[in-house]
């Protein structure tokens, strides 16, 4: 492989640490020249259940773009982008053209790049301030709403909410080989995974939890017969959503429908990302009600457990009436937020060289 010239070797060098689904990092590199570059996304929707119709790749599209940009503006480049003629919907290629602009300064979020992380783990109830929450409004611009749910009764809601998900979650068999590969055990970081320690789970349970995870069979039984489900979602989503600030929903002005649409969310959702970051927070996001949500909203079956379209349609009345005068069809992303210690354990990425694509 060629050397990547400078300063594409620097922006790629930051824009591979953007957020993804399980760390899938659904994109490759492929450098033209010193200010022209190809992003080749692609999305998991064919083996994977929660990338309905790779939406939420395509949001992590958008939030690679963002951390692109971000990072451009420090060699005073304007990154412009447009999705290249004729890509498909599962493999959307992004022309990117770096263009030097004199006015332009580097944007304050660079540095909070690499710090962004998730943080599964309980954090202070210490509510945002005002100044914060406004920050973050800001952070999303105006064709975004960012919702809270940060009193007592709303965090708890929002937790017993994520509760009751996560049954479905963890007992759906569609979803098994998902956590089953995503999952790199007895590591603390991981370059294209989610190291276990960085499940919020405590030893004993990561131990029980890696051998029923060895195989479904062994799953569907201490689902069944021995609760092995409960423990997981208490550690994961009940102690978390009761221990934060606030959860948010980052609400689109209309429902996004397009590719175009769930890009520039991922745009938006970066910056309020790492606009936490530079206040300290910490966050989590809480993407699966929304997605089996539109499973039921649309009609189509995603599982093959009894009763599993019956409880994602309650989970998503339930979030309905949470989201109040908005569609829940407008949120294009959930999270909690609040004050901690950041996360010890963390998924990396995988390096540049790795990311590249020849033309």
């Amino acid at each position: 492989m060629h050397p990547i010239p400078p300063p594409i070797s620097d922006i790629l060098e930051f824009a591979r640490w953007a957020p993804s689904g399980d760390n899938t990092q659904p994109w490759r590199f492929e450098v033209i020249d010193d200010h022209h570059l190809v992003v080749h996304a692609f999305d998991t929707r064919d083996h994977c259940v929660y990338d309905l119709d790779g939406h939420p790749s395509q949001i992590a599209h958008g939030a690679l773009l963002e951390t692109l940009a971000i990072a451009a503006s420090a060699h005073g480049l304007r990154a412009e982008f447009r999705r290249r003629p004729g890509s498909p919907d599962t493999h959307p290629g992004y022309l990117v053209d770096l263009i030097p602009d004199s006015a332009l300064t580097t944007d304050p979020l660079l540095p909070h790049i690499r710090q962004r992380s998730v943080q599964r783990r309980p954090m202070r109830t210490t509510p945002l301030t005002a100044s914060q929450k406004q920050a973050l409004q800001d952070a999303v611009g105006k064709f975004y709403t960012v919702r809270w749910f940060e009193n007592g009764p709303q965090r708890w809601r929002l937790a017993k909410l994520m509760f009751d998900n996560a049954k479905l979650r963890l007992t759906l068999p569609e979803a098994y080989p998902v956590h089953r590969d995503i999952i790199e055990w007895n590591a603390s970081f991981s370059e294209d995974k989610v190291p276990d320690q960085a499940l919020g789970l405590d030893t004993m349970t990561l131990k029980l939890m890696r051998w029923v995870m060895a195989s479904w069979q062994r799953v569907d039984f201490f689902n069944t017969y021995l609760a092995g489900h409960l423990t997981p979602r208490i550690e994961m989503d009940l102690l978390p959503g009761l221990f934060c600030a606030a959860h948010f929903a980052i609400l689109a002005s209309k429902a996004p429908e397009t590719i175009e649409d769930y890009v520039a969310a991922g745009r938006a959702v970066q910056r309020f990302w790492l606009t936490a970051t530079s206040l300290g927070l910490q966050l989590q996001p809480e993407m699966t009600p929304l997605i089996f949500g539109r499973y039921v909203r649309e009609g189509r079956a995603f599982s093959r457990l009894p009763g599993g379209m019956e409880t994602a349609a309650n989970l998503g009345d339930r979030l309905s009436r949470l989201l109040q005068n908005y569609a829940v069809g407008q949120a294009v992303f959930l999270g909690r937020i609040g004050n901690g210690r950041s996360a010890a354990s963390r998924s990396l990425r995988q390096s540049v060289g790795r990311l590249m694509r020849a033309g």
